[in-house]
């Protein structure tokens, strides 16, 4: 199971308020209600309600000091859920979203809660997949990676979402800017990423509904089999390139011999045994999808920056007062780290064995 904790302080909900709400707009009868959170994940806070004992609903926010006109859009994430829910199984089934900010401080939606496990970098030893059971989870892994990839977004009406033309140029400059209008410190192999990032962008590869933040601790898995039962977080999703979104996901894939510093980030468990490397996964995707990639050096470099970004703007949060969260404090090391991978995957044209 995916445990919940009590809130943390500062991220409260406002049950009073909640309980109006609930009763007003959805006419339910509520007995008693429960309240925790969920406390993986930098991005979006979210909350394990549970009504009457027996309805189980997630709800999302952003969190405090977050601009929803980025990946804190809870309209946008509820509108993807409850296009794809009737042609996908593997999404949350969405319930309702409220606009009103009066209720709890900022836009949010609840979905249902779907039963399972997810895999994180920080599970206890004893639960650690074995190397089968490892294997396994990564195949379902790419082979719902490319599932994906294949939704006719036409027929879930999802054509608006995001525009695909010139992607990948379009990418780098979002992000670089993203960067500079989030940076507190100076770190020069950012700056060094950035440029040659943006004098080496690719043609497209096409045009699919792309998730944009596929790692392992966005899955739902079944707690009998491990095949995927829901895929979570799709705030950022949108029509691009799929090569783009598989660098994205190779910018968390961390490997067993890489070096201590970047390991103990414990960005994603992807050096338990059973994982191949990110070259691994790069050809086991363009094997599965039929797409090239190539030696996959500009994808790497394009999802570690984007790594690199997301992380300085929640430590910029941080450091405003926005967010009291302690695993924040350290993030600016983890923007330096991807800085430090992405220059050593450039200079050796390689995305494995970079020291």
């Amino acid at each position: 199971m995916y445990e919940t904790i009590e809130i943390r302080k500062g991220e409260e909900l406002d049950i009073s308020k909640l309980i109006d709400f609930l009763k007003e707009e959805l006419g339910i009868h509520i007995d008693s209600i429960t309240a925790s959170q969920f406390p993986g994940g930098y991005s979006n806070l979210t909350y394990l309600l549970v009504i009457n004992d027996n309805i189980k609903w997630v709800l999302r926010k952003p969190p405090k000091g977050a601009n929803i006109k980025s990946g804190h859009d809870m309209s946008r994430e509820y509108k993807i859920l409850k296009a794809l829910y009737p042609y996908y199984s593997k999404v949350p089934k969405p319930v309702h979203f409220c606009k009103n900010n009066d209720i709890l401080g900022a836009e949010f939606y609840l979905m249902e809660k779907v039963d399972g496990w997810i895999l994180r970098s920080d599970v206890p030893q004893k639960t650690i997949p074995s190397p089968i059971a490892m294997k396994h989870i990564f195949d379902v892994f790419t082979d719902t990676f490319v599932e994906v990839h294949q939704i006719d977004y036409l027929l879930a009406g999802l054509e608006e979402l995001g525009n695909p033309d010139n992607y990948p140029e379009r990418q780098i400059s979002g992000w670089s800017k993203r960067y500079y209008l989030s940076k507190t410190d100076d770190i020069s192999s950012v700056e060094n990423l950035i440029r040659w990032l943006e004098s080496h962008i690719p043609i497209t590869s096409g045009a699919a509904l792309i998730h944009n933040d596929f790692k392992y601790d966005n899955l739902i898995l079944h707690e009998n089999n491990n095949e995927v039962k829901a895929i979570l977080d799709w705030e950022m999703s949108t029509i691009g390139d799929p090569l783009m979104d598989l660098g994205s996901s190779l910018g968390y894939w961390v490997n067993a011999d890489d070096p201590d510093w970047l390991q103990s980030i414990k960005l994603s468990p992807t050096t338990f045994p059973g994982n191949p490397t990110r070259e691994g996964l790069l050809q086991t995707y363009a094997l599965k999808s039929g797409k090239d990639p190539g030696d996959g050096v500009f994808y790497y470099a394009y999802g570690i920056l984007k790594l690199a970004v997301i992380a300085q703007q929640i430590y910029t949060r941080y450091k405003a007062g926005h967010t009291n969260n302690p695993k924040f404090s350290g993030l600016l090391k983890v923007v330096e780290a991807c800085g430090t991978m992405g220059m050593q995957a450039i200079g050796k044209k390689r995305i494995d064995n970079l020291f």
